[in-house]
Parts: structure tokens; sequence; C-alpha cells
């Protein structure tokens, strides 16, 4: 019975271990783990040049290990290979080697320093050609799962690296440069993606090396904020900023004067303010010709609003390969002037980036600083006419769970699937799809006004004056096509007869 008491006792140890939110190996975090890393497929390229003493290789081995300790290993997470390189490049170990983070460390462990030249260039040579491929266990190119190379360097190197970088980048590669002591910084301006003030560090030495390990730590981190680690006083929601962090009430109730309490409306005399934000897909394959119809239909939408302080704010957010803010909350006063600045928005032409825009809202459009207001509805409306090059989901999910009532309408190359991920619940009532930007007015058939229960009498009074409007508005756009449809139809057969 001792024996097996003294087993018992030992499982639940490592059930305490196993259960405990950890970061990087070290202290555990009171508030759960504080990051979370998407799906990446991750190479380090490793300089062990004749220059680099066996004491600061191991330092570099450190570094590696600090980094991977805060990562989601897995096959179908985030993917990890090592190339080491001196005069010659050699594979520690390719991305399909290791499965899980204890081997990962393992493996670390037991690199060699080569001893030699320098040469850098042939080793991201050899990443794009042979530790990415398919055979090593690099994934097929996608918008969910990134491509990142470590460069960490100390000399000159013995080859050109600004070709090869500039193809690593061409095919999708993040680079992320490193340089230590007598290190070249032009080399390494020339390795390193933009913005180069994100990828490219220096340290004097390699015994400072692992004060980088936290800015890689939160460059991989889906999360990272203060709201995660509870380390904040917000009664019932936070809301995370860079660096700190703003306090909101969930539905049914209102922020205190204090800015972290909460108080529950009684009798509908609560505020009804909606504060709607439109994010607007401004890529290339948009065209203008269309962009226009968006405008339009915005403005449309914006008509039907009793925008003042007290009641509707409207805010628009222009995305491309990049986000832009066309204009916060609460700039705009008036219909007259939310329409004048909707006309004059330039379109961007670039890429689909809807993980970043999704992001952007959560993050900066919904805050005080912003123009938000506490204990207002708050509404976002996105369009998109393509897939997303980019990751949405965190994102999509982060501005449900704040509360956000979230409608996700697209158009031609839109996929319903990232519609679905974006919309409020229940998502047939908040996605929509056209093929043609032409019959956007015809989501109004499929627009359902929202029923409010009883415990939300604050934002009831507003979304469904809103809805209401919005529906009613869609649906006259949508009998005025059908019936331009019909007369079409009624002059073709009587031509026909």
């Amino acid at each position: 019975m001792r024996l097996l008491s003294g087993v018992s006792l030992v499982l639940c140890g490592l059930l305490l271990l196993l259960q405990a939110p950890c970061t990087l190996g070290l202290t555990p975090q009171a508030g759960g783990h504080l990051c979370r890393t998407r799906p990446t497929d991750l190479v380090f390229v490793v300089d062990s040049s004749r220059s680099v003493r066996p004491v600061e290789f191991e330092k570099v081995k450190v570094f590696l290990s600090q980094v991977i300790e805060s990562l989601d290993v897995g096959p179908n997470a985030t993917r990890v290979g090592v190339v080491n390189y001196a005069s010659a490049v050699k594979q520690e170990f390719p991305l399909r080697a290791h499965g899980s983070k204890a081997s990962l460390l393992r493996a670390v462990r037991r690199i060699q320093p080569l001893s030699t030249g320098t040469m850098t260039g042939l080793a991201i040579q050899f990443a794009i050609t042979k530790a990415f491929s398919d055979t090593d266990g690099g994934r097929a190119r996608s918008p969910d799962i990134s491509k990142v190379v470590i460069v960490v360097t100390d000399g000159r190197p013995q080859d050109s690296v600004r070709d090869v970088s500039a193809r690593a980048r061409a095919n999708g590669i993040e680079l992320f440069a490193i340089g230590v002591g007598r290190v070249d910084k032009a080399t390494l301006r020339q390795i390193a993606s933009e913005p180069q003030d994100e990828h490219v560090d220096y340290v004097e030495s390699y015994s400072v090396i692992e004060k980088l390990s936290k800015k890689f730590q939160e460059a991989f981190c889906v999360v990272s904020d203060l709201c995660a680690t509870g380390d904040h006083d917000c009664e019932q929601v936070c809301l995370s900023s860079p660096g700190s962090y703003t306090c909101a009430c969930r539905e049914g109730f209102t922020l205190n004067s204090d800015g972290k309490t909460c108080n529950v409306c009684s009798g509908g005399g609560g505020s009804s303010a909606t504060d709607l934000v439109f994010l607007i897909d401004g890529s290339k394959s948009v065209r203008p010709e269309n962009f226009e119809l968006v405008k339009k239909f915005i403005n449309q939408i914006v008509d039907t609003l009793d925008v003042s302080d007290k009641l509707a704010q409207v805010g628009l957010v222009q995305y491309s390969s990049s986000v832009r803010q066309e204009f916060p909350l609460g700039r705009f006063h008036t219909k007259k002037d939310i329409k004048a600045a909707v006309r004059n928005m330039s379109y961007m032409e670039k890429g689909t980036m809807t993980g970043a825009a999704l992001k952007y809202l959560v993050d900066n459009s919904f805050t005080v600083s912003s123009g938000a207001r506490p204990g207002a509805q708050k509404v976002g409306i996105v369009f998109t006419d393509g897939r997303s090059q980019d990751y949405i989901n965190d994102a999509a999910k982060k501005a449900k769970d704040l509360g956000f009532k979230m409608f996700a309408v697209g158009v031609g190359n839109a996929v319903e699937d990232e519609l679905r991920e974006i919309a409020s619940e229940p998502v047939a009532e908040h996605y929509f799809y056209t093929a043609d930007f032409k019959t956007i007015n015809q989501i109004g058939k499929r627009l359902q006004k929202k029923i409010c229960v009883e415990e939300d009498p604050c934002a009831c009074e507003s979304i469904v004056q809103f809805q209401t409007k919005v529906e009613g508005m869609l649906q006259a756009l949508t009998r005025k096509h059908i019936l331009s449809q019909s007369k079409r139809l009624a002059v073709l057969e009587n031509r026909v007869v």
C-alpha cells in the first residue's frame, strides 16, 4: 500500500506539472498561458564559424531553446528545423524530424559548432531549396501557415546574401537577422524583411543574446497582453491594447464612472447608442468601379442612422495589404460629413489581409481612445471579395468574445467559410454572399432583425432600430432590382413574340 501511495503521489505531481501554466519553461504565470502561436514552419540558420567560440555557441543554443519553449510545437502546429553553417552547410534536423517540444530541445542541446568560414548566403539558399521542401517537412504555402527564418551571425559573410535573401522573401519567407559583436550591419539589412526595424537585431556579445528571446516570443504570439495575464482590475470585460488595456461591460450593463466596474440597466433606461465600424476590402481584385458601388452602399446605410453624439457613431477602416483607418468613431457628427468622407476615400488596390483588419478592429476601432463609448452597442460590418491572405480565426473569435455584433458580406470570390468565421451567432443571420457587386443589395433578402432578450435592455432599442431601417432599405433596393429585371424580361418576351 505504501508503494502504491507513493506512485499515486508521483502521478499527481506530474499531472499538476502538466496542468500548470508555464511560459518559456520559467516561472508559472497565474493568468494561464500568455501566448498561443499560430502554425509556423520555422528554420533557424545559425553561424558557427571559427569566430564563434564554443562557450558562445552554447549561448546561441540557449537562445534557440528559449524561443522554442514559447511555441506550440506539433505536426499541425509549429515545426522547427535548424541549419548550422560555416564554410559548409549542415542540416542539424529538418522540419519533419521532431513532433514535440521536448524532442526539439534535446536535439538543440546536441548541436556542435563547425568552426570554419562564414558562408551565410549559401546557408540561406539551403533553407529555400532544402529546409522548406516537402520532403523535409515544409508545408504548402498558405495564408494560415507562416514561413520564417531566423539568421544568427557574428561576422562578414564570404559570399553574397542580397540576391538569395530577396528570393527567399519573394517566396513568402519572413527573414529575421540577428547580428552579434563585429557583424557587418549592412549584411543584416540585406537579409531582413521589411520593416527592418522589426526584423534586424544587434547585440554586443553572445553573452546577452538571450535578451532577444522575449522579442521573438512576442513576435510568434497570437495572444500576449495584460488582459490574458489577468493583470487588470476590470469587473467584466478587459479590452487589450499594446502595453495597456481598457475596461468594458457585457450587454445589459453600463460602465461606471470609475472605468472599471459595471452597473446593470433597468427598465430600458440605459443608453441606446450604437458604435458602427465598416471594414472595407480595398484589394486590387475589387476594381475601381466596384469600389464605388461599395461606397454608395455604405452611404445608403449611413442615411438610415440617427447620427449624433448620443445615438449612432460611424467609423470606417479600409484594408488591403495593410490597414488604414479612414476615420474613427466620433470624428464626424452629421450624416453629411460622414458621407462626404466616404466619397473621398481613395482605393488602396493591393492584397487582402482580412485578418490584420479584424485585429485592428479588435485592438483599436472600439477603444475609448478611438472614440468608442463605454456601454454602446458595438457593430462591425466586414466587406470582402476574396480569400484572406492571412489568418483570420483568432481575431474573428476575439471580436465576438468581446460582444461585438459582427456582420460579414462577401462578393464574387469571397470564401463563405471565412464569412461564417467572422459572423456572429446565429451565423446564418449575420453573413451574406452575392456573386456580383451590382446585386449587393440582394443581401437584404436574408438580413433578419435580431430579437433582443429582456436581459439586454440597454442595447435593445438602438440595434432593433438600426437593423429595421437597414432591412427596410435593402428590401426596397431589392424590389427595385426585381422590378427592373421584370421589365427587361417583359421587353425580351415582347421581342420574341
